[in-house]
């Protein structure tokens, strides 16, 4: 096979040595057939004449002999790549055109499929990551309570006895699901804290995954013990873009939310964590030290709390065969024996338990965050510009078409003299493969671009994405092949039309015989890249018109002049009286700042989190559902009143609801529809969380209106949710952990509201240094208005309406441009007719109304069947919609308008052209 290749090789590379082998193998043969006849009494002449007779055609022997060296397709290949360069290069203008054309929509799809690449196909940068599982699945980033059916959290009680029963592991960790904010400075050097981002993972965490350290060391099982000195690893990106890459960060001190912890090394660069998303952790604390950071509101050894996600390297030898079953054993073994749910849930164990299971599903990935959060937008986009390509790969055919049409008279003559069709099509396909090559090439740059673009619209508000935008091999194939696929796609057409041409038609002079099935041809292309433009059109409009509806809808409080400020979480060693006077403190402070109208202080503000519990009236029945949920906030006095949530019936809070008085609350109207009947009067009625005992708590004392508050509520409708008043505490010492835990954290303020016209960036520094001075420790995490936070929300699908419809009007200039080139066509072919019907005396306003009334029906066609696939898109893009039908009139009006317009713009300038047409130039060109 070796001496095969080798021979094979040296016939391309090294043809003339072959050649003269060849030439010098046939003279030896022909001599010595030359000598056998002179041998047997012939004379030197006739014996080399018969010679030649007996070894048969030379000419036909050299190429049998070249056939055999097996590169006779390679050869072929190179003439007709050779032939479509010289081709190509005698038109420049029009290739370029065809290039940039194809750049574009190859760019475009490639530039989605790059994102996709980047946040669902490619694995973590870590060792090995085919040999990573995780045990739970699901993409819940906070604390999960209760049973979860299919588990996707766990307990750290629970982890450790997950870990004793999964052998299969060679090593496994565990890691919180949510990042936490902290207060950091480091003493001697900063004296006012700053925010950053942290997870606490186990001391396995970094050798499980395969990660080393680019300075200093990672974690080990040592620094992951309850008596271990306290240690950090900072992110390779915050050491750099926080403290300048200054290597004596290595060894030193960091204050972490009041508590000394030793940085022992820096991850390597491009290791962002275990889960792909915006602003990943800048730092990881080792899962032990979670206590003395939380204080009381611990996690760590909560029965009930599930907060952790379990990523375990499998054995070499090991399969996970049979592995999900056994855990699943032992998560309903923990049930039964190990958690201390509330008596209540376990009185519907048998029925519940078995739909308590843990899956193990692989995690080369990591957890899927983004890909939950952005996968359906992305492919529809990726869908979008496949649509985009097609239009692409239409009009790129019409242009060959023409081309073809241009060159008939060349080709018939080739046909003429003996050139074999097949060959006619293997050159016009040459072409268009070198086109879209081309064409792919440049748009691997537009994909870079582009994708970087897309990025930073789509997170336009993080600090830090760890999306790639280089391409990957995946996305190189992806380009080469799409290049390929586009090429003969956009290249069949005119390589058959160019196989039509007969030799006869070279004798004519004209393309009469073959100017029909060209027109047909063209015009059936227009009418493809009509329907598709108005599918993008009209899903265009559908978006940015559901964009707007998300924006500006009715967020059941005015969203002008207030500003929000969110807050780092006070470490949770604060006492309540600590609290109380701290929360008294600072409102004495912001009345003091200048241009503040009012203020309130809360567990969280709109649209920024959710926290939710399970509700329980006094007198009714318990309920178990999901339904029997509602989100919950702790607020000040003046919250809903300065946030401008109106008060429908009773009363909101007032500085009496404090501590001293009875807990009282203030339902929304959806909490009223959900859990009080009929005529039921919700005003003074009580309710309580969790449990039966707990069921006459809260008295309520307010109905509020209906208002978005909770950060996944833009789409959806308003959930059920009720407020209670910062200053009241609920006794839950004799109840589970969770319930307490919830109790504590609900007193950590987490945001501010202001009434104010200032701008943030005026406010801004004047409330860090405000907040600074009430305590080190409170540190401002983000000022907002109220529209920027809602605009915050809808970055998505402002990225996606915006790139939707900048494709949008590239695909209708396409087309407008086909209905361009095709109606210039058919006038330059009439150019006879209409000069005879103006020497007939037809009025020029009729020869413009042909002209138009033929375009539009070329694109008539289109346009119907375009409309029916634009409702069929809408309904498959319904999930991305929001107060928009899939068959929207306006959409629809709005797309068919424009291909109209963009129509008869197109066809305006050849219509005016045949209307000026001299019947004695006509004659002439005839």
């Amino acid at each position: 096979m070796l001496s095969d290749l080798l021979y094979r090789a040296r016939a391309l590379f090294d043809r003339k040595r072959m050649e003269d082998d060849l030439e010098a193998e046939l003279q030896f043969h022909l001599d010595r057939l030359t000598e056998k006849h002179i041998d047997g009494g012939m004379a030197p002449a006739p014996a080399a004449r018969r010679a030649r007779i007996d070894l048969g055609g030379i000419t036909q022997i050299k190429e049998e002999c070249r056939q055999s060296w097996g590169v006779s397709v390679l050869e072929s290949l190179a003439r007709n790549i050779n032939h479509a360069l010289r081709a190509l290069g005698k038109k420049p203008g029009f290739s370029t055109v065809v290039v940039l054309k194809l750049a574009l929509g190859i760019g475009a799809t490639s530039a989605i499929f790059t994102l996709i690449d980047a946040v669902m196909l490619r694995p973590l940068p870590v060792s090995d990551p085919v040999s990573l599982y995780r045990i739970g699945d699901g993409d819940e980033g906070g604390i999960e309570g209760g049973l979860q059916g299919r588990w996707e959290m766990v307990t750290f009680p629970l982890y450790e006895r997950l870990a004793g029963a999964a052998p299969e592991f060679e090593e496994i960790t565990a890691f919180s699901a949510a990042i936490v904010q902290l207060s950091v400075r480091r003493p001697g050097i900063e004296d006012v804290a700053r925010t950053l981002r942290a997870k606490y993972v186990t001391g396995s965490y970094f050798s499980t995954l395969g990660v080393g350290a680019s300075s200093g060391r990672v974690f080990d099982a040592d620094d992951d013990r309850p008596s271990a000195p306290p240690v950090v690893v900072l992110s390779h990106h915050a050491w750099r873009a926080v403290y300048g890459a200054d290597p004596s960060v290595v060894g030193s001190t960091l204050l972490v939310a009041d508590h000394p912890l030793t940085v022992v090394g820096v991850a390597p660069p491009g290791f962002f964590g275990e889960t792909l998303r915006p602003d990943p952790p800048d730092l990881w604390i080792p899962l032990q030290q979670e206590p003395k950071i939380a204080g009381s509101g611990s996690l760590l050894h909560q029965s009930t709390s599930a907060w952790l996600h379990v990523i375990g390297r499998l054995r070499r030898d090991a399969s996970i065969d049979g592995l999900a079953l056994r855990l699943t054993e032992v998560l309903r073994r923990w049930i039964q024996f190990g958690a201390k749910f509330p008596s209540d849930w376990m009185a519907n164990l048998d029925r519940e338990l078995p739909k308590q299971t843990i899956a193990v599903v692989p995690a080369g990935a990591g957890i899927g965050l983004l890909k939950e959060q952005y996968g359906s937008s992305l492919r529809i986009l990726l869908a979008i510009c496949s649509l985009v390509l097609l239009i692409t790969c239409a009009n790129a055919a019409n242009l060959l078409l023409a081309r073809t049409v241009a060159r008939r008279a060349e080709t018939a003559v080739r046909l003429a003299i003996g050139a074999p069709r097949r060959q006619i099509v293997a050159e016009a396909l040459a072409e268009s493969m070198l086109l879209s090559v081309a064409g792919g090439l440049v748009g691997l740059l537009v994909a870079m671009g582009a994708a970087q673009l897309l990025v930073g619209m789509a997170f336009r508000n993080s600090q830090f994405v760890p999306i790639t935008t280089t391409p990957s091999l995946a996305v190189l194939v992806f380009t080469v092949g799409l290049s390929l696929v586009t090429g003969i796609v956009f290249g069949a057409v005119p390589a058959w039309f160019a196989t039509r041409t007969e030799p006869v038609d070279a004798l004519r002079g004209s393309g009469r015989a073959i100017g029909g099935h060209s027109s047909r041809l063209r015009t059936a292309l227009v009418m493809v890249q009509a329907t598709l433009s108005v599918v993008l059109v009209a899903a265009s409009t559908m978006l940015a018109r559901s964009l707007d509806n998300l924006q500006h809808q009715d967020m059941g409080y005015p969203t002008q002049g207030r500003l929000l400020v969110g807050l780092n979480r006070l470490p949770a060693t604060y006492t309540p009286q600590r609290l109380s006077a701290l929360y008294g403190d600072i409102e004495q402070r912001l009345a003091c700042l200048p241009g503040v109208r009012g203020f309130g202080l809360a567990l969280y503000n709109p649209l920024t989190s959710n926290w939710g519990r399970r509700i329980l009236i006094a007198g009714h029945s318990p309920e178990a559902s999901n339904e029997s949920g509602a989100s919950f906030n702790r607020v000040s006095a003046d919250y809903l009143r300065n946030l401008g949530v109106t008060i429908l019936r009773g009363r909101g809070f007032t500085t009496s609801d404090n501590e001293t008085t009875a807990p009282v609350a203030v339902v929304n109207e959806a909490f009223v529809k959900r859990f009080f009947k009929g005529d039921e009067d919700p005003l003074d009625r009580h309710f309580g969380i969790d449990l039966p005992e707990n069921a006459g708590t809260f008295r309520i004392v307010g109905v509020a209106r209906d208002s978005k508050f909770v950060w996944s509520g833009l789409r959806e409708p308003v959930r059920p949710m009720f407020f209670v008043p910062l200053d009241q505490r609920v006794d839950y010492e004799d109840q589970y952990d969770e319930i307490r835990l919830f109790e504590m954290l609900s007193h950590f303020i987490g945001g501010i509201i202001l009434v104010t016209d200032s701008p943030p960036g005026v406010l801004e520094p004047l409330l860090r240094r405000t907040l600074a001075e009430a305590d080190p420790n409170l540190t401002i995490t983000s000022v907002r208005t109220m529209q920027q936070q809602i605009d915050l929300l809808c970055d998505r699908d402002r990225a996606v309406a915006s790139l939707s419809g900048v494709i949008a009007v590239v695909a209708l200039l396409l087309a407008s441009i086909g209905v361009y080139g095709v109606t210039a066509y058919r006038v330059a072919q009439r150019t006879n007719e209409f000069g005879i019907r103006m020497a007939l005396g037809a009025n020029p306003a009729k020869v413009i109304r042909l002209v138009l009334s033929q375009a539009l029906h070329r694109v008539a066609a289109g346009l119907v069947v375009g409309l029916l696939l634009a409702v069929g898109t809408a309904k498959f893009m319904a999930a991305q919609l929001y107060g928009v039908s899939f068959w929207d009139p306006f959409a629809l009006s709005v797309a068919a308008g424009l291909l109209v317009g963009c129509t008869f713009l197109a066809a305006v300038i050849p219509a005016g052209r045949a209307a000026t047409i001299s019947p004695m130039s006509a004659l002439r060109i005839e």
